[in-house]
């Protein structure tokens, strides 16, 4: 269930590859323009094109302003299907964050009259997924788009191209910034005994714990995995956050890795934001992907949590040194928890004109400018946080990152269309003023790369996972306990396997790593 909510937005997002190479149909048409040429397509010339790589008069022009790479993924995107439930998609697209994606693509796929494609294209969506035979492919939402005639407003995809150019150039040339500055790094020959990769010694147990906050009227259930030696009221604790659309068993062998090592591992499932509010979501059971007021309960639900175990475990944990690992909306739940606050100016500023096509993680920052009353979210007892692929930029800001001074270290996968790397890692990073600070770069790293299988996993292409995801988890298993070690079980020697040495070790071709501990961000804004 963890790629449901990744799944369905690439499913909304499907017309937008359309205007890429200037294809496409609108019932029997598409036209767009090149300057002051208006051209028109018959959707008829793009699915003998998709059959066959035969490319008809009508689309010989447009054609010959594309690469041979542009041509080939052309044809793959315009019959790749989806296959997603008619009513799941159709309740994503009556939601408000399915609204505001089809506000945005209406003003980029229009009607011939230069009309809102926004109805056109939700009716056409639904339409295409209720299609038992074809399914869900962009040629199938041309055939189903109900007005004849459909137009790119070619203003704005060119916008678009130009963006999404200048993104790719800005996000390789900080790749090379980030390894330039983990290759000036030296390190002595230190004795680097363990593989980190590899678990623990110490056998655990796992309770399932259900606890109310009543307060606000919210159950929360919580696997808290226990080593079964060395409890002697001092255990270091870690907790877990999911991201949105997952569940307790997505950082399952995170937790089983890190109890090995004699941490308590938490992992609360966030009631408002777990895989079981996309299903309620897909049923008509719930009215959005996830409420605004989850950016608020989120942390309040560790808070919770560590003030039920101080209650109930307080003779077997230390609780006044916790560590919170979290991906996504769970990293930027880590980070709230560690002091980070909201930048409601930030978002006022950006959110009414931001693409959310070019940075998906902005539909959940943006959702907060809808919260009336935004208490404080930091939380003394954590003392070090790890944020996989957190979503930082609107929601957050330079000042908001830089008031954060524990142990922090930020994780960006450089495949990451969710929350891009460059936008919400790497720039964020530089606005870290905390003396213990790490960035950690998966090169290929998708933002699905470090999650675990659960029960409800759908098969996906490489693309959205990345090259292997073991590779992935294993990276994860070996700088979560070498972080967690050394900041909140205060064993120093841990910090030995943050460096290059033992990351060299560790790496593997598929997947590089690299971990910094600086970077100049003056050479980042020259990009």
């Amino acid at each position: 269930m963890k790629h449901w909510w990744h799944g369905l937005i690439g499913a909304v997002l499907l017309p937008l590859g359309l205007w890429w190479p200037g294809a496409a149909r609108a019932t029997q048409t598409i036209l767009f323009n090149f300057g002051p040429l208006e051209f028109t397509i018959a959707v008829a010339s793009l699915e003998k094109y998709a059959a066959t790589g035969r490319i008809a008069p009508d689309f010989r022009d447009v054609a010959s302003r594309l690469t041979p790479e542009q041509l080939a993924d052309l044809r793959v995107l315009l019959t790749q299907r989806a296959d997603l439930d008619p009513v799941t998609v159709a309740q994503f697209l009556y939601s408000p964050q399915g609204e505001v994606m089809l506000r945005q693509l209406g003003e980029l796929i229009q009607t011939r009259q230069r009309v809102s494609g926004f109805y056109a294209l939700r009716s056409a969506l639904i339409l295409a997924a209720a299609d038992q035979q074809t399914g869900l492919t962009a040629l199938n939402v041309l055939d189903k788009f109900p007005v004849d005639g459909l137009r790119i407003n070619s203003a704005l995809a060119f916008q678009m191209v130009n963006l999404v150019s200048r993104q790719i150039e800005a996000t390789e040339r900080a790749i090379a910034i980030v390894e330039a500055a983990a290759n000036g790094v030296n390190e002595d020959d230190l004795d680097l005994p363990y593989d980190l990769r590899i678990a623990g010694p110490l056998a655990h147990q796992r309770r399932t714990l259900r606890w109310r906050d009543q307060a606000r009227q919210r159950n929360l259930v919580v696997d808290l995995y226990l080593p079964e030696e060395n409890l002697r009221g001092d255990a270091p604790v870690l907790v877990i956050s999911h991201g949105l659309g997952s569940n307790r068993q997505t950082f399952a062998y995170l937790a089983e890795h890190l109890v090995s090592y004699g941490f308590a591992v938490v992992v609360p499932e966030h009631p408002g934001s777990n895989a079981d509010q996309l299903i309620a979501l897909a049923t008509g059971l719930a009215r959005e992907i996830t409420p605004p007021q989850e950016l608020i309960d989120r942390p309040l639900d560790i808070r919770f949590l560590l003030d039920q175990l101080e209650r109930e475990y307080g003779d077997r944990l230390n609780l006044q040194r916790v560590g919170v690992i979290g991906q996504s909306f769970g990293a930027y739940t880590a980070l709230a928890l560690a002091g980070a606050t909201i930048n409601t100016d930030s978002l006022a500023q950006a959110c009414p004109d931001a693409l959310f096509a070019l940075n998906l993680s902005l539909v959940l920052q943006c959702a907060a400018l809808k919260i009336i009353d935004i208490p404080p979210l930091k939380d003394e007892r954590v003392q070090a946080v790890m944020a996989i692929n957190p979503l930082t930029s609107k929601i957050f800001g330079p000042a908001q990152l830089a008031q954060i001074e524990i142990p922090v270290m930020l994780v960006a996968g450089s495949a990451d269309t969710v929350t891009p790397a460059l936008e919400e890692q790497i720039i964020p990073f530089t606005a870290l003023r905390a003396s213990d600070r790490y960035l950690v770069l998966l090169q290929r790293g998708t933002h699905f790369s470090t999650l675990g299988a659960t029960d409800d996993d759908a098969d996906l292409p490489p693309a959205v996972l990345g090259p292997d995801p073991a590779i992935a988890q294993a990276y994860t298993r070996s700088l979560s306990l070498a972080f967690f070690g050394a900041y909140i079980a205060n064993q120093p020697d841990y910090r030995n396997y943050l460096g290059p040495r033992y990351l060299g070790y560790i790496t593997d071709p598929l997947m590089p790593i690299t971990v910094v501990r600086q970077l100049d961000a003056a050479q980042l804004r020259r990009r």
